[in-house]
């Protein structure tokens, strides 16, 4: 299963669509992580909170291939687009474990194919530099086999990009 994050506006969903089986609109109207970790303990992969990313962990936990869109934010995702990731660390379990060297979070549903993310807006070399550092962490934590990030002048050309 292919799916899409995004934080173009729901505008863009049904086009998006063409190029995914689902597409998760970051708009921002939903409530932040609030570190209860009960997506963990008490109903796994399922978030406490009632709104529109209460499945958040199934859902980017079932896909095979992830692309995330996302507005630079000082080398980084943009705040709609990170809520939606912190939502969904129910993909992992707490126990841990070794991966590429380094302690992570055991996988909930196994590994996945390729992350691939795609950023827009004005960009230094050293935020390009840091996205790119995330874009693999990133990978590595969330259990793909492959990752790569394209850069893109602003909004209509990430959205092409998918």
């Amino acid at each position: 299963m292919k799916t899409i994050i995004h934080d173009l506006g729901k505008e863009e969903n049904a086009r998006l669509l063409a190029a995914a089986d689902q597409v998760v609109c970051a708009d921002g109207r939903y409530a932040p992580c609030q570190g209860c970790f009960k997506c963990w303990t008490k109903h796994p992969a399922a978030c406490e909170m009632k709104d529109a990313l209460h499945q958040a962990s199934r859902v980017l936990g079932n896909t095979d291939d992830l692309t995330i869109i996302t507005e630079n934010l000082y080398g980084g995702y943009s705040a709609p687009v990170k809520n939606l990731l912190d939502r969904s660390i129910g993909s992992s379990t707490p126990f841990s474990t070794y991966r590429g060297g380094h302690m992570h979070h055991t996988l909930r549903y196994g590994k996945r194919n390729s992350l691939r993310i795609i950023v827009y807006g004005d960009m230094t070399d050293a935020e390009k530099n840091t996205l790119q550092l995330m874009a693999e962490r990133n990978a590595l934590n969330m259990g793909f086999k492959e990752h790569s990030i394209v850069f893109c002048a602003d909004a209509e050309e990430a959205g092409r990009m998918a």
